[in-house]
């Protein structure tokens, strides 16, 4: 569940899949497995997590719930779109 949020999240921000473990002080194998759905981050990594990236945990758990929901219509690359667009306006000053 959170896992395509996460990539979606290191990527838009430019974060190696290193960097990002690194950050969260976990092994990039389990950012991997993450990632790709093989595991659950706890709530205590989702708390990191969301903190690494200067969002509420409810933002965290909003973004992916709506990356699901899009990704089951058929629409996540739209989502991806949008969130590169939030972030450009909010550092041009737009």
């Amino acid at each position: 569940m959170f896992g395509d949020t996460f990539r979606q999240l290191r990527t838009i921000y430019g974060y190696s899949a290193k960097e990002l473990s690194q950050k969260l002080n976990i092994s990039p194998s389990y950012l991997s497995e993450i990632e790709n759905g093989r595991k659950r981050p706890s709530l205590t990594l989702l708390e990191t997590f969301a903190k690494a990236f200067n969002l509420q945990l409810s933002t965290l758990v909003l973004l992916t719930e709506e990356q699901e929901q899009l990704a089951n219509e058929g629409k996540s690359k739209l989502m991806i779109r949008q969130l590169i667009l939030k972030t450009l306006s909010k550092y041009s000053g737009e």
